[in-house]
């Protein structure tokens, strides 16, 4: 399959510059597996598409305010992804990092962070990615925490010199279920969740199962070959807990909430499509083609052109229905991508 098979036209203004007021205000397009067709819906309405015994699957990892900005003794600016920690322990954190303006990026460059703390570039790892060490006066968690960025994508704009403690995107980049932290990403289909309507999916019969995956630079990395299945997927932490299998495994239906939440459930599955509980790195590349073992619905953000994302939402719905989906979405003024709307595929 060429990838260049899997591109569609977006309006740049139906990229979602900011999340809706509320959480789940977001529309919610739901694609009929059984008979093909489309229904224009909204977010607050997932429970009536839902019954009693389906088990809805969300990944709670937690996003790590993983994006900084420094300033080289040469007074230029660099913007800072954390991808990994390489150390556990010590008062200097050593991380491989994404950096740009990569060209200005020299060994043994130090970079002032602000607030007292510095980062030193140790080496170059590869075109894109450096090993950076990390110290602040109060520990650089702690610098972290307080002054690090929401690691929004680049087609979400913000200033470099907004305050990024009057910002809403360190709340709104964030699944209200957010436990274990380690995401250099969101999985964006839980933003929508409230827990207004978690607990009508309670009531409504509806468990809610937990698994994490750790969204790490293999998510949302471009895919660069011209051939769909020569693209290779780096390695991303998930776990599954003994709790979360057995309520998954006694599901009537399994609805997974995100393509990370597919992809753990798909990595633990067995033949049969029982899913033992575990924890390990999982390079699961799903793309058209691919035989689903355990999820039986799909709720998901509508994703970038010739993405890895995409890619999973053809295999899931079928190449024509999801091009047919986007479509109609276009047409009807969805939003797209991180802060926009949904699908729900059932």
């Amino acid at each position: 399959m060429k990838l260049k098979d899997f591109d569609y036209l977006l309006p740049e203004d139906l990229i979602a510059q900011h999340p809706r007021p509320e959480r789940d205000a977001s529309r919610m397009l739901r694609l009929n597996l059984r008979d093909k067709t489309l229904l224009d819906s909204s977010f607050t309405a997932l429970p009536d598409f839902l019954e009693a015994g389906d088990v809805l699957v969300v990944n709670d990892s937690r996003v790590i305010p993983a994006r900084l900005y420094g300033k080289k003794a040469t007074g230029a600016i660099l913007e800072i992804l954390l991808l990994s920690r390489k150390d556990t322990s010590g008062p200097t954190q050593l991380w491989e990092v994404l950096a740009r303006p990569g060209k200005r990026i020299r060994e043994e460059d130090t970079i002032d962070l602000g607030h007292g703390a510095k980062g030193s570039v140790v080496a170059r790892l590869s075109e894109k990615k450096w090993l950076m060490a990390f110290c602040s006066p109060d520990g650089f968690d702690a610098h972290l925490e307080r002054f690090g960025r929401a690691p929004l994508p680049p087609y979400i704009k913000r200033k470099k010199s907004a305050d990024p403690d009057q910002s809403a995107d360190r709340e709104r980049y964030q699944t209200v279920y957010a436990k274990p932290a380690g995401s250099i990403a969101a999985p964006t289909a839980g933003l929508h969740f409230t827990e207004k309507v978690l607990a009508a999916l309670r009531s409504g019969g509806v468990q809610i199962a937990s698994v994490t995956l750790h969204v790490g630079i293999g998510t949302f990395l471009p895919i660069e070959t011209e051939n769909v299945e020569d693209h290779v997927m780096q390695k991303e932490y998930f776990e599954i807990s003994e709790e979360a299998a057995r309520i998954i495994n006694a599901a009537r239906r399994v609805i997974a909430v995100g393509t990370t939440s597919t992809r753990t459930l798909e990595s633990a599955a067995d033949k049969d499509g029982r899913v033992r509980p575990q924890s390990g790195e999982t390079d699961l590349y799903i793309y058209p083609g691919y035989a689903f073992k355990r999820v039986d619905g799909l709720l998901t953000n509508f994703h970038l052109p010739q993405s890895s994302l995409f890619l999973l939402a053809s295999a899931f719905a079928g190449t024509d229905f999801i091009r047919e989906a986007y479509a109609h979405a276009v047409g009807q003024r969805y939003l797209f991508y991180s802060y926009g709307d949904c699908m729900l595929i059932v």
